[in-house]
């Protein structure tokens, strides 16, 4: 199947068109609406031999609703139409900033729908009669790993996601600032780059000069007490690391807007005038 004009949608808007599968593959039939969030089971191809069924090869695919998803992308839906009610004021704030249309450079809708499903579940899920969505991820946690709730956000490749990263960081540490009781949000983060060590091109080997020096200021001597202040990435106009989680203090304070600067806050932060 070759297809003329594979892109149907706007990466700035939810999509609200899609092609079809059938049990041939993909189709260049168009439906208008937006795809269900779905996955692929191979199916093997039976053959008997010597009176036993066997499977030889993966001869087709069986396509499965993630319901869980869809569902929940149902509620951040209306919650979306609704103007993100059940939130707090710098929430409200961030979203109406990073959703603005006449950003400079404005953000993916995948990247502003992943934010909000984390904002719904945190923030508002519960006032809205959806607690189940929290009551089974933590399920599906302690199916897994007993004691350890993880909650994963799944991104295509180039959609962004280092993005949301800076995003999902600034949202948690400015309503961490402004409510330090609230123990819905956290003022501490681990930023795991497994690419940081790797072998590269000239970009990549850029930026390993530039993290090698701050990671040479940790080592097995360092105090404990220390450790967040030495990582404590400085360039001007704003730090890595805005609060240390050790008794509530300020790890570095003397830049305003604490997370002016790194991989991206910048850009995905408050508007100048008002990092204040």
């Amino acid at each position: 199947m070759v297809i003329e004009n594979p892109i149907l949608n706007s990466p700035y808007k939810e999509p609200g068109r899609h092609f079809r599968f059938d049990d041939e593959g993909i189709t260049d039939e168009i439906v208008e609406s937006r795809r269900v969030s779905s996955y692929f089971v191979p199916i093997p191809a039976a053959k008997k031999r010597a009176g036993q069924l066997q499977f030889e090869e993966w001869t087709g695919d069986r396509i499965l609703e993630n319901a869980f998803i869809n569902r929940i992308r149902g509620k951040v839906g209306i919650w979306r139409a609704g103007g993100w009610q059940g939130v707090t004021p710098t929430t409200r704030a961030l979203l109406g900033y990073w959703s603005d249309p006449e950003r400079d450079r404005p953000l993916f809708f995948c990247q502003i729908e992943a934010l909000e499903t984390a904002i719904y579940v945190t923030e508002a899920a519960r006032k809205f009669g959806d607690a189940w969505i929290e009551n089974d991820l933590r399920g599906f946690a302690d199916d897994a790993n007993p004691g350890l709730l993880r909650v994963a956000q799944k991104m295509a490749t180039g959609t962004g996601k280092t993005v949301v990263m800076a995003m999902l960081i600034a949202w948690h540490t400015l309503n961490k600032a402004a409510n330090p009781q609230d123990g819905r949000f956290s003022d501490a983060f681990l930023v795991v780059a497994p690419g940081a060590g790797r072998v590269g091109g000239p970009r990549l080997g850029d930026r390993r000069a530039r993290i090698r020096p701050v990671l040479r200021r940790v080592g097995p001597s360092t105090p404990p007490a220390d450790r967040g202040r030495r990582l404590c990435h400085r360039r001007p106009g704003g730090l890595a690391w805005a609060r240390s989680r050790r008794r509530g203090r300020r790890a570095s304070s003397d830049v305003p807007g604490g997370l002016a600067a790194m991989g991206g806050l910048g850009d995905a932060g408050l508007p100048r005038d008002r990092r204040r």
